[in-house]
């Protein structure tokens, strides 16, 4: 099996170590994705009031997820807190804190300056990479560890090309395997 390496595409982990899996999750109607949209939004709002960082904050609730925007019109200091380890780390904060007032689990997504976006730049070349490997008679190729979400991120971008993906390894070691199809 060939492995991409971090390295490879200077991919950094985004590890959401405490999501359950598939199964336990249950629906939520948009008016409860639209609650954790809001609480959030208000968490991530003092935040920025403490930071003193300017930022809008956009809500949207679609794919049975609570999406959470800070964006800048202006050359702002806010792309300090768009580097993806920082990124996951807010989303988490911002997640217990829904947690907390709902008492139940939240799978919101955070995205601050285009950092989603940005990561998705990123997994499409290393599943191009990946491609290109298999191509060249690997049998297969395994991706870093990486969040539920980027792993679900990574299968769409794979089928797309008419391959095959997996996820193996559990918690923090949980990664994503492709194969020709």
């Amino acid at each position: 099996m060939s492995e991409l390496s971090p390295q490879d595409d200077k991919v950094v982990e985004d590890v959401d170590a405490q999501e359950p899996s598939p199964s336990a999750d249950r629906e939520r109607t948009t008016a409860q994705l639209e609650e954790e949209g809001d609480i959030a939004a208000d968490y991530i709002e003092e935040l920025l009031d403490i930071t003193d960082l300017d930022g809008d904050i956009d809500i949207d609730a679609r794919d049975g997820r609570a999406y959470v925007s800070v964006n800048s019109s202006q050359d702002s200091n806010l792309r300090l807190l768009s580097k993806p380890e920082t990124v996951t780390a807010l989303q988490e904060l911002a997640r217990i804190a829904v947690q907390a007032k709902t008492g139940s689990f939240s799978r919101l997504i955070l995205d601050v300056g285009g950092s989603r976006e940005t990561r998705e730049a990123e997994l499409a070349r290393l599943v191009e990479r990946a491609a290109e490997r298999l191509e060249e008679g690997a049998a297969s190729v395994a991706l870093p560890p990486m969040s539920s979400y980027e792993r679900k991120l990574v299968h769409d971008l794979v089928a797309a090309k008419g391959l095959t993906s997996e996820s193996e390894g559990e918690g923090r070691d949980r990664h994503t395997v492709i194969t020709a199809a």
